[in-house]
């Protein structure tokens, strides 16, 4: 069981028991994304095979930094045939970009625990700024003795600013993927050793 940390709630906007270095745990992490299908439904999935690293300095958030990197191949929307093509030349073209990666650039507190991450997200060889909005779920102490932090996050852009732009019309109009892909992140980062010793 985790024990939350309480600092936060002591001091909105502060942090301080969560400054530190934090690794990504894929296990216990999730990228996922969704699109418009055909114009009636959304499909969604999740890339599989990512890690990332988060600076956190919890009395001056602002100052936090991210990094995180994701094997273009490594997408999962429940169909094989479909995962090849988003992960062949039309789409990704993981062969040649086997990753795609996010930097921050800064990060401005909204309240309540919410916060936007500015950044430059890079597919292929474009990389372009991103904004994602996120909401900080807490921090804690596993069973095994991880000092842990969870952060949820949303952001939507449009696939063909980063060339992405393979589609195929419908007979009844309309295209059969939409431009617009929503992503959603569930985040659990645990705090480096040499921090957590200190």
């Amino acid at each position: 069981m985790i024990q939350r940390d309480k600092a936060a709630s002591k001091n909105p906007g502060s942090y301080p028991g969560v400054t530190g270095v934090y690794t990504i745990d894929p296990v216990h992490s999730t990228i996922g994304f969704s699109v418009r299908h055909a114009m009636i439904t959304n499909v969604r999935g999740r890339f599989d095979r990512f890690e990332g690293l988060l600076e956190l300095e919890g009395s001056a958030p602002s100052r936090s930094r991210a990094h995180v990197s994701v094997q273009t191949d490594s997408l999962d929307t429940g169909i094989a045939d479909r995962d090849a093509h988003l992960a062949g030349p039309d789409f990704f073209d993981s062969a040649t970009f086997p990753l795609m990666t996010f930097r921050s650039t800064g990060i401005s507190p909204l309240g309540d625990d919410e916060f936007r991450l500015m950044g430059s997200l890079r597919i292929k060889d474009i990389e372009l700024p991103l904004a994602i909005d996120l909401v900080y779920g807490g921090a804690g102490v596993g069973a095994d003795g991880a000092h842990r932090v969870g952060f949820e996050g949303s952001a939507t852009l449009r696939r063909s600013d980063w060339g992405l732009v393979w589609n195929a019309p419908l007979e009844t109009g309309g295209v059969l993927i939409s431009d617009k892909v929503h992503l959603s992140l569930d985040i659990s980062a645990v705090k480096a050793e040499r921090d957590s010793e200190a």
